[in-house]
């Protein structure tokens, strides 16, 4: 074991799989969590590695950028992804996770490891070198403004979350079982007439919303957009969003809007409303909510919420390895540089592992390039060329197209993916 100590700030996703992969390379890390002693509003629990917005890793298939991501990630010996597959309910095609089993294993995993030692306090000063800093969207304000005084004024929007149901409130006479183009029954189904969808849009966009005390004017990030805020683009935008019925229709019902429900815990007592993140008030929730078939008596086991989501200028700041250009040794990870989703902010971590067991060792960074899925997301935080940076899940737009020419997009995808796996397996022999 190495004598050398690497302080990790933040125990979620990117800092548990950056504290698991300086650990088993026999680095001492400190990693420091501000919870149970003090909990962001959107916090619940008092594990590691919460899951606040949703339950769902995204696609796990390597023609969808975020499948691929998944795969490269398990080449490199990822703990978030060993643990989500152990603990992964049915969502079709997606990787979805038992919420609270999930948490519950990563901090087992964490506790267990003797290369680890977690501190149940808040840092509010960035620590000295080595250290990764990995507080997420949720960034205290103490930290933040240690931030915003070392490195200029962090920006920020807001981050929103869907509500979960209990199934056995669910009215399953009105509600079918199916993914969407035949891919199985993972998801439960509350098909809408049009006279019903237009009743619940009315419902919608004339509903309460919850103040926001934080800052004057929030910006929502396009990917977790409050429901009610999607709506008020038009009538029919929730159609072509999260309420679209393609691949759902059926030989005695093709309905004019669905709501999904995704299973959220393992047991399959737990259902969160897919594409439903929201500002509603509470009441508002169970009113408006209420209006969807199968959902009129539905007990809501948490309702939907917003919370502020911090994230740095990575571009000024950071390098492909999430090492600050300025301070040698000082590593980020998570959604606060930029990446966006659970899974990119586990890679990051990862990444920023790496990065730093080389620092140490005195070699150069390790560049997986914006061939490969894992490493396109460093390059766009630390590259990208304009001033309207914004957060950014992992798609096949940020890494760098193939030499060849091929129309056919599936096909395309799955050349790119043979491609980037292949890298990530001969530079994992590296790190």
């Amino acid at each position: 074991m190495s004598e050398l100590r690497v302080s990790v700030v933040g125990a979620g996703l990117a800092g548990c799989e950056a504290a698991y992969q300086l650990a088993k390379r026999g680095y001492c890390v400190d990693l420091y969590e501000m919870k149970p002693e003090k909990k962001s509003p959107a916090h619940k629990s008092d594990a590691l590695c919460e899951l606040v917005c949703s339950n769902s890793l995204r696609s796990d298939r390597v023609e969808n950028a975020v499948g691929l991501l998944k795969a490269e990630m398990r080449l490199l010996d990822s703990l978030v992804l060993r643990i989500a597959d152990e603990t992964r309910v049915p969502a079709g095609g997606a990787l979805a996770v038992d919420r609270e089993g999930f948490a519950n294993r990563v901090t087992e995993e964490i506790l267990n490891h003797p290369n680890i030692v977690l501190h149940s306090e808040e840092v509010v000063r960035l620590p000295e070198p080595p250290a990764i800093i990995a507080t997420g969207p949720l960034t205290s304000d103490a930290l933040a403004e240690e931030l915003s005084r070392t490195f200029g004024e962090p920006l920020h929007f807001y981050d929103a979350a869907a509500p979960i149901v209990s199934f056995d409130s669910i009215d399953m006479t009105k509600v079918f079982r199916a993914s969407r183009y035949g891919r199985g029954d993972d998801y439960l189904n509350c098909p809408m007439t049009r006279d019903e969808y237009f009743a619940f849009y009315r419902a919608l966009i004339t509903a309460e919303t919850a103040e926001l005390h934080l800052f004057e004017t929030p910006r929502v990030f396009e990917g977790c957009m409050p429901v009610e805020v999607m709506a008020k683009r038009g009538e029919l935008t929730l159609c072509y969003g999260p309420m679209k019925p393609v691949g759902l229709e059926t030989e005695h019902n093709v309905p004019f809007a669905v709501v999904q429900l995704r299973q959220d815990d393992k047991d399959g007592r737990l259902f969160n409303i897919v594409g439903f993140q929201t500002n509603l008030k509470f009441g508002e929730q169970k009113r408006v909510f209420g209006m969807i078939p199968g959902l009129e008596h539905a007990e809501f086991v948490r309702y939907g919420v917003m919370h502020r989501n911090t994230f740095l200028p990575s571009p000024k700041l950071l390098n492909y390895d999430y090492q600050a250009k300025s301070v040698p040794g000082l590593f980020f990870a998570g959604q606060m540089t930029g990446v966006e989703g659970y899974v990119e902010s586990a890679s990051s971590g990862l990444i920023a592992a790496v990065g730093m067991d080389r620092y140490l060792r005195g070699l150069p960074p390790l560049d997986f390039t914006a061939k490969t899925a894992i490493g396109s997301l460093g390059h766009y935080v630390a590259e990208y060329p304009g001033d309207d940076f914004q957060p950014m899940n992992v798609t096949f737009g940020i890494m760098d197209p193939l030499k060849k020419r091929i129309r056919n997009k599936r096909e395309r995808y799955a050349v790119l993916a043979e491609q980037a796996l292949e890298i990530v397996k001969n530079l994992s022999q590296s790190c």
